[in-house]
């Protein structure tokens, strides 16, 4: 059979994300007890003595935090601590954004040059803590500031510490913009963040990610208003994480996508991101028809020749011999290759024309090779139920497919 011959151009999703200048004074986090100023002075302390030869990947930089510290949030202290201190913001691209690099790129281009962009930042100190033990994910969204909210996106995460989900900016709490130049001051307020704090700045796509409750409409966000409303529907975060953690992309995008409509798409940011996880969604369905397809073509092709195989030991009188559960176990892997074939074709929905008549012709294609096996089934029942003299008197010779020669 013709193969199939699927091109299709893979869509990086990468977020456009950069820092921005953030105001002089801010607000305090209310979720736990102010901390002292050297509440962390010693497990930074520690952390910041990370071996030169450890910093070039994340998972070296994990090692010694593991090796360093025991307790959750101790290494994701040590994590969020490297990330914010042993980057430098870089100002000069902080609007050449590569779309198209992958994360594991990004990752370790900012550890060779020490210089990055918020989505460097938070894929960095996610990595790490992933690597580390602690559960974390980049979050991606937007950010409003002294009234204003802002036209490019931005990059955070979100972490499981001990029992609870926090969030945390590394790229916040490694210092500031202020005329246009980058101040390095660690900002513990973007440490294990309150999520009712945080909201007031940090505006996600998915609201799953603000981690609350009762979560903040876009319309809120604009107008500054992300008290909580329990006026609302209650929302299980920590359920939809959990399920979140178990979905597929496409499933994911989908459910993340129906979210951001439900919230509100009030900005070109949200409208692009919504526009990208449906682009995603199409390119990976695709992508699963192409897989399937190609693979059913795989086991097809296996089929065909573990056929030829058992015609063409038949049309030698099964010599050398073998043992009737060898020479049954030879026509049963043809017909075990040719079902697992039909199954993932079944698996093909709504397939546009072109793919429906591909699919249309394979589907022959296999039940003609099944109608072959099964004649040569039912000749082996017959021929094993024979003793020597029998089994003798039945060979005839076979071409491929079963075609008798004489």
């Amino acid at each position: 059979m013709r193969p199939l011959y699927l091109f299709i151009v893979i869509l990086s999703l990468s977020l456009n994300a950069a820092a921005q200048s953030r105001p002089a004074a801010r607000t305090q986090k209310t979720a736990a007890p102010a901390k002292p100023v050297n509440a962390y002075a010693a497990i930074d302390a520690k952390a910041l003595q990370v071996p030169e030869e450890a910093t070039a990947t994340t998972a070296g930089i994990a090692a010694y935090i593991n090796a360093s510290f025991t307790k959750p949030v101790d290494k994701v202290r040590a994590a969020f601590i490297w990330t914010a201190s042993s980057l430098q913001y870089d100002l000069d691209n902080m609007f050449a954004l590569n779309f198209h690099e992958k994360r594991e790129e990004k990752i370790a281009r900012s550890l060779k040059t020490r210089k990055g962009i918020c989505e460097n930042y938070a894929a960095i100190f996610n990595d790490i803590c992933n690597k580390a033990g602690i559960r974390a994910f980049v979050v991606e969204g937007y950010t409003r500031q002294n009234g204003f909210t802002d036209y490019i996106p931005h990059a955070w995460c979100a972490a499981y510490v001990d029992t609870a989900w926090f969030l945390f900016d590394p790229t916040w709490g490694s210092g500031y913009v202020v005329s246009g130049k980058f101040v390095k001051k660690i900002n513990n307020e973007y440490f294990l963040a309150a999520p009712r704090q945080l909201v007031k700045s940090h505006m996600p796509f998915d609201y799953l990610w603000q981690l609350l409750h009762y979560p903040v409409t876009t319309a809120e966000f604009y107008e500054g208003k992300t008290e909580e409303n329990t006026s609302r529907p209650f929302f299980s975060y920590a359920d939809s994480i959990a399920v979140f953690e178990k979905q597929d992309e496409v499933d994911y995008y989908a459910a993340a996508a129906s979210r951001m409509e439900r919230n509100g798409v009030r900005n070109s940011l949200a409208f692009d991101r919504l526009q990208q996880m449906r682009r995603a969604i199409d390119i990976e369905m695709q992508n699963r028809v192409v897989h399937l397809y190609n693979t059913a073509s795989v086991n097809y092709n296996n089929a065909v020749n573990s056929f030829n195989t058992f015609i063409d030991y038949r049309n030698k009188q099964f010599k050398p011999e073998k043992t009737d559960p060898q020479i049954q176990a030879m026509l049963d892997e043809s017909a075990d290759e040719l079902k697992n074939a039909s199954l993932k074709l079944a698996r093909i929905k709504n397939p546009d024309a072109n793919t429906a008549s591909l699919i249309t012709g394979f589907n022959k294609q296999i039940g003609d090779l099944s109608a072959r096996i099964d004649e040569q089934q039912e000749w082996l029942k017959k021929y094993f139920s024979k003793g020597k003299a029998g089994r003798r008197s039945m060979f005839t010779k076979y071409s491929w497919f079963g075609i008798p020669l004489n």
